[in-house]
């Protein structure tokens, strides 16, 4: 079992930045590769960014050159870094695991970009 818990969700405007953080504890030594989505409806995630073996990256296209995933295995943490943050990217953002057998989700931290 692998859990996770995110954080750093919070109310911004246009333009400015915000790093939110996954938290992963259990058996963190299965984790293959970790990403994030943003929940955009009560039905729909759209995918953000992930990364795997430490160092390969992959992103949305909504969001490469503004977003920065980032992962410290050694604390068991995952960072995304926004920047120039749009109204678009507005919804509740979703860490998620991934072992050779299953995958897992957080509950999601909650970014509101508003003027």
């Amino acid at each position: 079992q692998i859990q996770l818990v995110e954080s750093g969700g919070a109310l911004v405007q246009p333009g400015e930045s915000l790093r939110v953080s996954c938290s992963a504890s259990g058996r963190v030594g299965d984790i293959t590769a970790m990403a994030w989505f943003r929940q955009a409806s009560e039905t729909h995630r759209d995918f953000v960014a992930a990364i795997q073996g430490g160092n390969i990256t992959n992103y949305a296209g909504a969001v490469k050159g503004r977003f920065t995933i980032t992962r410290d295995s050694a604390a068991n943490m995952l960072y995304l870094q926004m920047n120039n943050l749009k109204k678009a990217d507005t919804g509740g953002y979703l860490c998620t695991a991934f072992t050779k057998g299953r995958q897992y989700w957080g509950q999601g931290t909650q970014v509101t970009v508003s003027s």
